[in-house]
Order: C-alpha cells, then sequence, then structure tokens
C-alpha cells in the first residue's frame, strides 16, 4: 500500500467518535487521470477533516483486492472510494466491508459486483458509457467526413477485458461512427493496457495497415499511446477521438493532434463522489444511492 507524503496523518479536528479515515483505491497512479483524481480526493478529504489514504494497485486486480483486505478486514478504512480494476474480483471483500460497517463508493452499477441494487453502506458511481461511446463515435465520423472526405481506415483501440463499461462503449462507439460516417471501416482491433503497450500494439498493426490515418480511442492511453507510434512511423493521424481528458490530452486537443475528447468531470464527481462517502460513513446502515460521473466533449476551439 502506498500514501501520498503527508496524508497518513489524521487530520486537525478528526472526531474520535467516529473513524474518518478514507481510502482512496485508483486503477493506478502510473494514470495521469488517476494521480491528479488521488491528489485532488486527498485535498479535499483533508479540508473535510478526514485522513486520506491513497493506494495503487497499478491496474492489477488481485494487488487491489489484497491492498484494500489490509485496510477493511482489519477496520483501518471507516469509509473506501474503489475504482476497480475488475468489479466482480470484489464481490466478497464488499461483503466482508458491509458486516463491518465500512461503507463503499465503488464504480459501475450494482450488478457488477453481483448485486441487483445499491444497498446499506454500498452505492455506485457509473460513467454512461453508452454516451460515451456514442460521443466518440459520433466525433471521429465528424473528423473523417471533415478531414478524409468520408472514407478511412480505422484502428479501434479498445480497452481491455474486464473493464467496467467496455462492451457498452465500445458497441455505441461503433453504431455511431458508422452512422456518422458509413464509408469509415475497421481494419484492426488493438487492446490498449498502458500507454507503452498500445504505442507497441498501434506500430504493429501499422506495419499491416499502412494507409491507416483515423483511430478509435477508449481512453487517454489508447489516445496517447497511439499519436507516439504514428509519430514514431513518421505518419500523420489526421482523426483521433477519445475519452478520459487528462491535461496532456487536453493539451493536444487544443493543438488539433486530437480531434475530440469526451472529457470526465473529475472535479465535480469528487466532490459528489466523497460527499456521498462520508455521508454513509456518518449512518453506514443507509441506502446508498447510484451517482453519474459528468462529462463532456471538448474539441479545438471549444
Amino acid at each position: 500500500m502506498t500514501a501520498c507524503s503527508g496524508d497518513t496523518q489524521p487530520a486537525t479536528g478528526a472526531s474520535s467518535s467516529v473513524n474518518k479515515t478514507v481510502v482512496f483505491s485508483p486503477l493506478a497512479l502510473k494514470i495521469p487521470a488517476m494521480k491528479g483524481l488521488s491528489e485532488g480526493v486527498t485535498g479535499y478529504g483533508r479540508s473535510k477533516g478526514y485522513e486520506v489514504i491513497v493506494q495503487d494497485p497499478n491496474q492489477d486486480p488481485q494487488k487491489q483486492l489484497t491492498q484494500l483486505q489490509s485496510v477493511i478486514e482489519t477496520g483501518r478504512a471507516g469509509g473506501a472510494w474503489v475504482i476497480a480494476n475488475q468489479p466482480s474480483s470484489l464481490s466478497a471483500l464488499v461483503k466482508t466491508a458491509q458486516d463491518k460497517k465500512i461503507p463503499m463508493i465503488l464504480n459501475g452499477v450494482p450488478s457488477d459486483y453481483g448485486l441487483a441494487a445499491p444497498e446499506a453502506g454500498l452505492s455506485f458511481s457509473t460513467i454512461d458509457y453508452k454516451a460515451q461511446g456514442t460521443a466518440i463515435g459520433q466525433e471521429l465520423g465528424n473528423c473523417i467526413n471533415e478531414k478524409l472526405g468520408g472514407k478511412a481506415e480505422v484502428f479501434d483501440v479498445n480497452n481491455a477485458a474486464g473493464v467496467a463499461g467496455k462492451e457498452e462503449l465500445e458497441s455505441a462507439a461503433k453504431q455511431a461512427l458508422k452512422a456518422t460516417a458509413p464509408g469509415a471501416t475497421i481494419v484492426q482491433t488493438v487492446t490498449t493496457t498502458d500507454r507503452a503497450a498500445t504505442q507497441t500494439g498501434v506500430s504493429g498493426a501499422l506495419q499491416g495497415h499502412p494507409n491507416v490515418k483515423a483511430v478509435l480511442g477508449a481512453n487517454d492511453e489508447s489516445a496517447l499511446g497511439s499519436l507516439g507510434a504514428f509519430d514514431a512511423a513518421g505518419k500523420q493521424l489526421t482523426c483521433l477521438t477519445e475519452a478520459g481528458g487528462n491535461d496532456e490530452v487536453l493539451g493536444l486537443v487544443k493543438e488539433g493532434k486530437i480531434y475530440a475528447s469526451v472529457v470526465l468531470q473529475f472535479d465535480a464527481d469528487m466532490a459528489q463522489s466523497f460527499d456521498t462517502l462520508t455521508k454513509m460513513m456518518g449512518d453506514p446502515s443507509a441506502v446508498g444511492v447510484q451517482l453519474t460521473v459528468p462529462q463532456k466533449v471538448e474539441k479545438a476551439g471549444s
């Protein structure tokens, strides 16, 4: 378990009657958006009088489970906010947290964890993956129509198996791309894990499909890795869309190197998620709620 420097000391004014320790477990701190979110959670939590422990599973579901077990089974955590790499792997631990009256807010929806609905001490925060995928596909179609005459070979750079919302996002993106730019054809699918692996995968795909000038990206890592691969090959990536929108990506959107990014509004989501978790910590018997992460399409000039 790793924690941000200085964040393992109880915040001034923390109540002795309630365990005011919040554990934040993101996908991985090597993902810039997750690193930024962890810093936001730490600052926001301390401003509210909570100790915040940040863990780093490094995109490893088993490591995430082990780290969370260490703070939930021992009672170290008063509450946990988890962005699960593989929700199904945490189903048993979620039940343990309920038994110990340690509230959790989890990414996705209850069915991802084997539940029918939010329960006592359990809230959920999901991305509207259908809307996100639709926006990614539509914007790539718009770019292909605008810059490539309506016809293009496309790489579909998507999420690894087990990632929340994978099927819904990818299905919506492909449908929207086909509807917006019927002349676009997906010629190869590349699975992304991190930026380096994406660059390697796309570089290999380019050898078999040297005329590709458009990429349908699932996230920041897929977009940045794709750009790296095209740059290394000396090729122009004319049309690229993705979801996430970290600072590096947004800079590339402004430069016109990324046509559009469906940006998750992390600041707004951070506040609503943290506030929901701490409310449950005050009353672990209260039934949780289903939240949705706000999102916005960013394009050059917008």
